[in-house]
C-alpha cells in the first residue's frame, strides 16, 4: 500500500477528525466518562434496547399501588412471603432463559419439575431411600429429560414446541401412574422443608451482603486489569463504585427488613429465608456461564443468527442440546423449591407453572425471538408476577382477576419486545 499524499486532502481529513464530538469517538462502548456512559445508555434505550427497564418500572408502580391499597402489603412478614413465593418462579424463569435465548421453548419444564419431585418423594417415603441419593436420582432424571428433548430438537429437527408439548402431556400421565388420581405425599425431609420455611441467623444476612460485594468487586477489578493488560479501553471506574454502592444499599435495606421480627406470639421469626442465598448463588453462577464462557457467548450467537454462528464454526446442534439439559436441570431446582414451600406433592405437580415461567422471562425483558436477555431479567419478571399475585390476594380479589392481569402484563411485555426489536432494526420473524 502506497503512502498517503500530503496536501489538502490530508488537511481536510485531519480537520474532519478533530471536529468529531466525544460521543462519536466512543467506538467500543467502553471509553468516556460517567456522563458519556449515561448518554450511551439513554441512546440504547431510545433505540429499543430497554432490557429490564419496563419490568423494573412495573415492579415499582405495582409495589406503590398495593402499598396504598393494602396495609398488609409492605410489612416484614409479607415481604418475606413475597420472596419465598417468588423463588420457584424465579428459578423456573431462569431455567427457561437458556432455551428462550435460542428462540426455542420448553413447555415441559414445569411438569419436569413436578415429575422429578414425585420421583424424589416416592423414593424417600415409599422405598425409604436416603434423601440425598433420592435427590441425586431426581437430578439425573432431569438431566435425562433435557438430553431427550435436546436430541429431538437439535439432531432430529422436531420443533421444540412439539417435543415439549408432547412431554407436557406425557409426564402428567406418568405422575398419575406413579401417585394415582387424587394421591398426595407429604414431604417429611427436614432439610428440604428448611429451604423455604427456615431462615438464616440475622448476622448471616450481613455476611451475605459482604460476600456479594467482595465477589462483585473482585470480578470487576480483575476484568479491568485484564482489559488494561490487553490494551482494551475500560469503562469509567465510577460505574464500578456505583454498582457496589447499589448492591450495598439495596441489599442492606432487604436484609434490614428481613431481620425484623415477623413472628406472632412468643415465637420470633427473623432473618433472611434460606432460599434467598441459594437463588442468588444460582443466579450468579448462571450469569457467569452466559457472560464469561464460550458456551454462553455461543448461546447468544445462535439465538441472534443461527446460520451466521454455524458458518463461524459454532456447533449449533450441540449448543441447543446442552441448553435444554441446563433448562431441565434448573427446573428440578424449581421443583425442589415448590415442594419445600407447599410441603407436599400430588399428581398435578408442575402442571400450572410453566406458562408463568415463560411469562416471568418475557415480562422481565427476555426476547421471545432469541438472542437477547439475561437471567436477572427473568428474576425481575418473576418478582413482578409475584407482586401481582400477592397484592391481588391481599385485596381478596377473585383468582380470575389475577389471571386476567397477569395475561395483560404478558401481552404488554411481548408487545414491548416486538416493538423495541423493530426500532432496533431487527425483524419480528425468526430466521
Amino acid at each position: 500500500m502506497s503512502a498517503p499524499k500530503t496536501g489538502a486532502p490530508a488537511t481536510e481529513s485531519t480537520t474532519a477528525l478533530s471536529a468529531l464530538s466525544t460521543e462519536q469517538l466512543i467506538g467500543s462502548g467502553q471509553e468516556g466518562g460517567l456522563m458519556d456512559q449515561v448518554q450511551a445508555w439513554v441512546q440504547r434505550v431510545r433505540g429499543g434496547d430497554m432490557g429490564a427497564l419496563p419490568a423494573i418500572a412495573g415492579f415499582v408502580v405495582l409495589s406503590v399501588l398495593f402499598t396504598a391499597l393494602s396495609p398488609f402489603f409492605f410489612t416484614e412478614r409479607n415481604f418475606a412471603n413475597l420472596l419465598t413465593q417468588a423463588a420457584t418462579l424465579v428459578m423456573l424463569g431462569m431455567a427457561l432463559v437458556f432455551v428462550l435465548l435460542l428462540g426455542e421453548i420448553d413447555l415441559s419444564a414445569g411438569v419436569t419439575a413436578g415429575l422429578t419431585m414425585v420421583i424424589f418423594v416416592v423414593l424417600v417415603a415409599v422405598v425409604n431411600l436416603n434423601w440425598i441419593l433420592a435427590l441425586a436420582i431426581a437430578f439425573l432424571t432431569g438431566i435425562a429429560i433435557g438430553t431427550f428433548i435436546g436430541f429431538f430438537v437439535a439432531k432430529v429437527g422436531i420443533p421444540s414446541f412439539v417435543v415439549t408439548l408432547g412431554l407436557f402431556l406425557g409426564f402428567q400421565g406418568l405422575e398419575l401412574m406413579i401417585i394415582g388420581a387424587g394421591g398426595l405425599y407429604r414431604v417429611e425431609t427436614p432439610e428440604i422443608l428448611a429451604i423455604q420455611n427456615s431462615t438464616m441467623p440475622p448476622w448471616a444476612g450481613w455476611v451475605m451482603i459482604l460476600v456479594m460485594l467482595g465477589i462483585s468487586a473482585t470480578m470487576s477489578f480483575i476484568d479491568r486489569a485484564r482489559r488494561t493488560r490487553a490494551g482494551v479501553p475500560n469503562r469509567t471506574i465510577a460505574l464500578v463504585w456505583a454498582k457496589l454502592i447499589a448492591i450495598a444499599v439495596l441489599g442492606g435495606i432487604v436484609v434490614f427488613i428481613l431481620n425484623q421480627n415477623r413472628g406472632t406470639g412468643f415465637k420470633a421469626i427473623e432473618g433472611v429465608p434460606i432460599v434467598v442465598p441459594i437463588t442468588l448463588a444460582i443466579l450468579w453462577l448462571g450469569t457467569f456461564v452466559l457472560d464469561r464462557t464460550k458456551f454462553g457467548r455461543y448461546i447468544y450467537a445462535v439465538g441472534g443468527n443461527a446460520e451466521a454462528a454455524r458458518r463461524s464454526g459454532v456447533k449449533v446442534a450441540a449448543i441447543r442440546w446442552f441448553a435444554f439439559i441446563v433448562c431441565s436441570s434448573l427446573a428440578v431446582v424449581a421443583g425442589l423449591f415448590s415442594i419445600s414451600k407447599v410441603g407436599s406433592v400430588d399428581a398435578a405437580a408442575g402442571r400450572d407453572i410453566v406458562l408463568s415461567g415463560v411469562a416471568a422471562a418475557v415480562v422481565g425483558g427476555v426476547s421471545l425471538f432469541g438472542g437477547r436477555g439475561r437471567l436477572i431479567h427473568a428474576a425481575i419478571g418473576a418478582l413482578v408476577i409475584a407482586v401481582i399475585t400477592n397484592g391481588l390476594g391481599l385485596l381478596n380479589l377473585p383468582a380470575g382477576v389475577n389471571y386476567a392481569v397477569t395475561g395483560g402484563v404478558l401481552i404488554l411485555a411481548a408487545t414491548i419486545d416486538a416493538v423495541s426489536r423493530k426500532r432496533a432494526g431487527g425483524s419480528i420473524l425468526r430466521t
